[in-house]
């Protein structure tokens, strides 16, 4: 018998973890306990941009350079996305808070209003992008899924554009500044 598996020892009675059934709040209550690092995902041009703030920004490949996003079906954002084939993802830091807050919808803001406040450029896509942003990744949709309530966007990475600072994470319904 491996000597490993002999010592292995699982505790079944006295745990301090709860059992929880698979639904909707249980899973939500489980995700807020892990940190995300903050995005703005902006899309469109003039009077139709807007955007949304996510925490499930991340890379799919480096090579080829690929990045994935889910967005809400029924948000403002998937549609304008769709239409325009490009987003911008907008890792912010502490000083965007307010912004990050905007395009969270806090405070009423919708389409091109979530703007207000930051600097922008347009990119190589069409794809607003944060000036100060600590980094930003212009993409196009290469690919998006529909699954359920979200859509996963594939984006194919045209360019980067890296700033200073850290970024900003969100946990437990609380945005944290990450110092060094």
């Amino acid at each position: 018998m491996n000597a490993h598996a002999e010592n292995t020892h699982f505790n079944t009675h006295n745990t301090t973890l709860l059992d929880h059934p698979a639904d909707a709040d249980s899973l939500k209550a489980a995700l807020r306990t892990l940190g995300g690092g903050v995005s703005i995902i902006t899309a469109g041009e003039g009077e139709a941009r807007t955007g949304a703030t996510v925490t499930s920004a991340t890379a799919l490949s480096v090579e080829p350079a690929r990045m994935l996003v889910s967005l809400n079906r029924t948000s403002s954002t998937w549609p304008v996305v769709e239409r325009y084939g490009h987003f911008g993802i907008n890792i912010v830091g502490a000083e965007h808070e307010s912004l990050a807050n905007q395009f969270a919808g806090r405070g009423g803001l919708r389409g091109p209003d979530r703007y207000r406040g930051g600097e922008w450029t347009t990119a190589l896509s069409g794809a607003p992008l944060l000036v100060d942003a600590v980094a930003a990744i212009d993409c196009t949709v290469e690919e998006a899924i529909e699954r359920h309530s979200h859509v996963i966007v594939i984006g194919k990475v045209l360019s980067i554009r890296l700033g200073t600072g850290h970024s900003l994470l969100y946990q437990d319904g609380r945005y944290h500044a990450v110092s060094r």
